[in-house]
């Protein structure tokens, strides 16, 4: 082995034990974390005192009297029936006569598309408009009921179809009104 590659062992030998020497020295430094926070906690508590403020004084509440003995009590039910205007007007809708379908839509989404002559009698075809689809159609006879103001089929005619609908005014007086629906021609989709 040559004078050189020996220094150079011990010289790095030695620098390792140097450099675990640092290592130690250092870690020796250190103090525990713990010892550190409990001593400076102790430092700032040692001037504390402790002092709850009083608690306010309680003012006692203001007295009202209750004046509404007269009153009806709002947690039972009225003893007296409540008297409902009724209307006197000779046109009023039977509100107990079952619903037909058409009726659950506004004139502006029922078109007049179609009149058929079925065993002698007039039938008109009304198609729903709505939605992405063509719509539905539902025959409809004189007699039968469509849209949201009570309206019955007076006349079923070749162009048109006649409503007799019935509206309530401001006062609650029923009163009569026609409506007409022209046919429609439908467009053929392609």
């Amino acid at each position: 082995m040559s004078a050189t590659a020996y220094i150079g062992g011990r010289v790095a030998r030695l620098g390792r034990y140097v450099l675990l020497v640092l290592a130690a020295s250092l870690v020796s430094a250190c103090s525990d974390p713990q010892q550190d926070i409990e001593a400076w906690m102790s430092e700032q508590t040692a001037g504390m005192k402790g002092r709850v403020e009083p608690l306010p004084a309680i003012k006692p509440a203001e007295t009202v009297e209750y004046t509404g003995y007269d009153y009806p009590d709002p947690f039972r039910p009225a003893s007296k029936e409540v008297q409902v205007a009724r209307s006197t007007s000779a046109f009023r809708p039977d509100l107990t006569r079952r619903r037909e379908p058409l009726e659950a839509y506004p004139l502006e989404t029922l078109t007049f598309v179609g009149v058929l002559q079925m065993e002698g009698e007039t039938v008109a075809l009304i198609r729903v408009d709505g939605g992405a689809g063509p719509g539905t159609l539902y025959q409809v006879r004189r007699g039968n009921y469509m849209g949201q103001d009570f309206g019955m089929v007076a006349e079923i005619g070749d162009t048109e179809l006649t409503l007799k609908e019935l509206v309530e005014d401001l006062n609650g007086e029923w009163g009569e009104r026609l409506t007409t629906l022209q046919i429609q021609e439908t467009q053929e989709q392609s």
